[in-house]
């Protein structure tokens, strides 16, 4: 059994961001981390999928052992691109550590977690000289910033059918708003995209009885769905919300009807729904509002992710104890924020997630404290430590 010298969760962290591994690219990133695991003991399989409209993804699942409880890690090696190279203060691939805190694209969002990720089960197996009932596995993706088809869903498809069983799994998304320690996520709200168009007549605008113009039907649509009320949220859940995000015409002209009219909107939605559920009830007020007014309309919807929840129990308790434990803060258990690959694994197993601070995630001078790093390390360490008693 190998275990290699005692991991550098910091060093780790920078080798991985100097990967400019911007989706679907991996640039070495997985390399990297596969490198490591090897070392410490891990059976490896590089995973490549793709299909006719996007490029392949390259994907890692690595476990160490073979028995059950299964305890897995999961998370992503690409990253947003980093735009104005000019509006960096460091070069954004160079991973450069100024007044305690890392700067460069991936440090919170998410290659530190990654990291940590493998720090932590070196220092759990090292410390049981490899011995203890279960198995620690990390699943990487290369997809999670991008489409998300050929990533964490087509590689837990692929561990199905191997026989891969995971029991329980941890999400190291940024999920602390201001500091470490503030908040685990036990569940996301789910989401749902309607792209609405309205079909009128086109024609002369001094001669309207001869046009149909779709533009006030679609703004009737859209007021109605604005004040469409959805719920007043639940115990674990804020309110559904309906935003949305583009209304065009295209019409260059000032004296021409157009013939259509197109909408957009986003649904993020708690567990009072389903994406079925949302879809009867829209395609429902637009019918009536389309009877009323004699239009013409037509919805193509994308039913992005479901809502989840995973109860509040031994598994969300381990990790705010084990926060706790290295803290001395109790973390906000939340179901608020946007989606992340945890919407796939909810249906494999229970899941939580908890990170680094994402403040800085996505923008320009991306970063993160160094200390943070280190003792997110030590708190999964304690979340493994608790999970092999």
């Amino acid at each position: 059994m190998t275990y290699m010298d005692d991991l550098d969760v910091v060093t780790l962290t920078q080798e991985l961001m100097r990967c400019p591994s911007v989706t679907p690219a991996d640039a070495g990133a997985l390399n990297v981390l596969q490198s490591v695991l090897e070392k410490i003991g891990f059976d490896c399989h590089r995973l490549t999928f793709s299909d006719d409209n996007t490029p392949d993804v390259e994907n890692l699942y690595a476990r160490y052992g073979t028995g059950a409880p299964n305890f897995c890690f999961a998370g992503h090696t690409d990253v947003v691109p980093p735009g104005d190279l000019n509006s960096w203060s460091v070069d954004p691939f160079d991973s450069v550590i100024k007044d305690g805190m890392l700067y460069g694209r991936g440090a919170a969002d998410m290659k530190a977690a990654v990291a940590c990720f493998a720090v932590s089960a070196q220092r759990l197996i090292k410390s049981r000289k490899g011995k203890f009932d279960g198995s620690i596995s990390l699943l990487i993706t290369g997809d999670e910033e991008g489409p998300a088809i050929n990533g964490t869903r087509k590689v837990l498809e692929w561990m199905s059918e191997q026989g891969e069983r995971i029991d329980h799994c941890l999400v190291g998304e940024p999920t602390n708003p201001k500091a470490l320690g503030d908040m685990v996520k036990i569940g996301r709200r789910g989401s749902f995209t309607g792209f609405l168009t309205v079909n009128g007549t086109e024609g002369h605008v001094a001669y309207p009885h001869l046009a149909d113009n779709p533009v006030p039907h679609l703004i009737a649509m859209m007021s109605a769905l604005d004040h469409m009320h959805l719920d007043d949220g639940s115990a674990h859940f804020q309110q559904s919300n309906l935003e949305f995000t583009t209304v065009d015409v295209g019409n260059p002209a000032t004296n021409v009807i157009p013939p259509a009219a197109r909408a957009t909107f986003n649904i993020r939605f708690n567990t009072e729904h389903t994406l079925d559920g949302l879809d009867h009830k829209i395609r429902s007020l637009l019918d009536e509002i389309a009877k009323d007014r004699n239009a013409n309309y037509d919805l193509k919807v994308l039913k992005n992710s479901e809502p989840f929840l995973t109860s509040e129990g031994d598994f969300s308790s381990l990790v705010a104890q084990s926060i706790a434990e290295h803290l001395g803060t109790k973390p906000e258990l939340s179901t608020t924020g946007g989606t992340s690959d945890a919407r796939y694994i909810k249906n494999y197993c229970p899941v939580v997630e908890f990170g680094l601070v994402g403040q800085t995630m996505h923008k320009v001078d991306e970063h993160v404290a160094v200390d943070d790093i280190e003792q997110l390390a030590n708190i999964y360490t304690s979340i493994l430590d608790g999970y092999f008693k």
